[in-house]
């Protein structure tokens, strides 16, 4: 099974449409691999919401995992306000989840780590 920082060192390859979307039971092994992410329950979408201090930093949030997405290729659904970002996965080409859903949200975990650890030394 995989990990969080063996996902989070892959890249996304990108998606032609035509491959099958990932099964129940292979998303649900996935997600289980990406703390605090969670499947829908139809195993067509993750997410996470993260919780924020502030409606400045919600922004600043989104727009770096938009450029962390835009290295990838591989973009999410995100909403944020004050006190929150949520962040959505889908591989919209199979109406469905794919193993870079997976890369992405261990991506994005790993980068929200750095972060919160950088702030906590500053």
């Amino acid at each position: 099974m995989a990990d969080q920082t063996t996902l989070a060192t892959k890249t996304c390859i990108p998606c032609k449409g035509g491959v099958p979307r990932l099964d129940r039971s292979q998303a649900k092994d996935l997600v289980a691999a990406v703390e605090a992410w969670e499947l829908n329950d139809d195993a067509t979408r993750i997410s996470r919401t993260f919780k924020i201090a502030n409606f400045v930093e919600a922004q600043a949030l989104a727009a770096k995992i938009a450029d962390l997405a835009e290295t990838q290729f591989h973009h999410p659904e995100i909403t944020f306000g004050w006190g929150y970002c949520r962040v959505e996965f889908q591989t919209r080409k199979i109406r469905g989840l794919h193993e870079n859903d997976f890369i992405m949200a261990a991506k994005v975990n790993e980068f929200h780590q750095r972060a919160a650890a950088e702030q906590r030394n500053d």
